[in-house]
């Protein structure tokens, strides 16, 4: 999954995070993106009132970068109770992920079409997530690209800001460099603790699915790291 959001570095211009591959979007996702939007569809030009969108007071998840939405359709599934919102760029992934809530009747997902980092400093309230999600974002594997990185200092800040004491970031990565990472900015946040207090690394939680995705990486030998932080 490629997270859909930017990084700004300190006296630079904005950096991007991701790259727009659109791909082949199909009939079907593109009638979806049309016809479905309106009722699953969020806003990236106002603030968020969770309780207004869902109908209701419940656990919030946010998940960045949500690819065709596989894993979140079935975390959205597995627990009714938690109302979810998915951000991604790539307009094949939305639309996909909005015919699969329909043709499902998922009614706790609800998704921005946007950059996260607009999303994360604009529309959300404070203090409103138990869980942010970065599963598998863009390693931008070569060297001089790992500015582009979406887990940097302001990204660790923004999700700081937006978890509730006690809420966690899971993040996961098939890049052993990108996990080395994650887990050095990570650790300069006064405003995290680590749930796994040996290798740094925690087991896959079972709220989160084995995808296609990650069934591919480990068949090509790749290693997949979780890092479980809790807000303090």
């Amino acid at each position: 999954m490629n997270a859909a959001t930017d990084t700004a570095t300190p006296g630079a211009g904005k950096i991007l995070s991701f790259v727009r591959r659109e791909g082949r979007i199909t009939r079907a996702q593109r009638k979806a993106m049309e016809i479905l939007w309106p009722k699953f569809g969020l806003a990236a030009d106002k603030p968020l009132d969770p309780e207004t969108v869902f109908g209701r007071v419940a656990p919030l998840t946010l998940e960045i970068g949500f690819g065709n939405g596989e894993a979140l359709a079935r975390m959205a599934v597995a627990d009714p109770a938690m109302d979810y919102i998915g951000i991604e760029v790539h307009r094949p992934g939305v639309g996909h992920l909005l015919l699969e809530l329909e043709q499902q009747g998922i009614n706790n997902v609800r998704i921005y079409h946007e950059d996260a980092m607009q999303v994360m400093r604009h529309c959300l309230p404070g203090g409103c997530l138990n869980r942010l999600l970065l599963f598998f974002p863009d390693p931008w594997p070569k060297k001089r690209h790992h500015k582009r990185r979406i887990v940097q200092p302001e990204f660790i800040a923004l999700a700081a800001g937006l978890l509730r004491t006690g809420g966690t970031l899971h993040m996961a990565t098939d890049w052993a460099n990108y996990a080395e990472q994650m887990l050095q900015v990570i650790r300069q946040s006064v405003a995290f603790r680590n749930c796994e207090n040996s290798s740094g690394y925690s087991p896959r939680p079972e709220y989160r699915p084995l995808t296609r995705f990650e069934q591919r990486g480990l068949k090509l030998g790749h290693c997949v790291r979780d890092l479980v932080f809790e807000r303090i």
